[in-house]
């Protein structure tokens, strides 16, 4: 932990508190993916935009103010980012942030 700073420290717990629930982790799992795990939209582009919440919506089966909420639980962590198309909102996972952690994570390993 040597070159651990308190900003990474906070930053780290904050993308492992947004994963440590199977349902967000699931979905951080297709968002990685989105052209294997959703089919084509009409409005916006899978990987461009990201993923319309309608879709997670249906996908994971769960109400879309329980999605909407671990969505917002991903995006505080910054392992996700939204964009707003006519009336939805696509999610669109930040590759960058979850690398980053994964990287300060294999610093802890002797």
């Amino acid at each position: 932990m040597n070159s651990y700073t308190d900003t990474s420290l906070v930053s780290t717990v904050l993308v492992l508190n947004a994963l440590a629930h199977e349902n967000r982790l699931r979905i951080v799992y297709w968002l990685s993916e989105p052209k294997v795990h959703f089919p084509p939209q009409v409005d916006g582009d899978l990987v461009e935009d990201g993923v319309c919440v309608g879709f997670i919506t249906e996908k994971i089966k769960l109400k879309q103010p329980t999605v909407t909420n671990h969505m917002k639980i991903l995006q505080n962590a910054g392992l996700v980012e939204s964009k707003k198309i006519k009336n939805w909102v696509f999610y669109k996972l930040r590759n960058k942030i979850l690398s980053k952690t994964i990287n300060e994570l294999t610093q802890l390993i002797p």
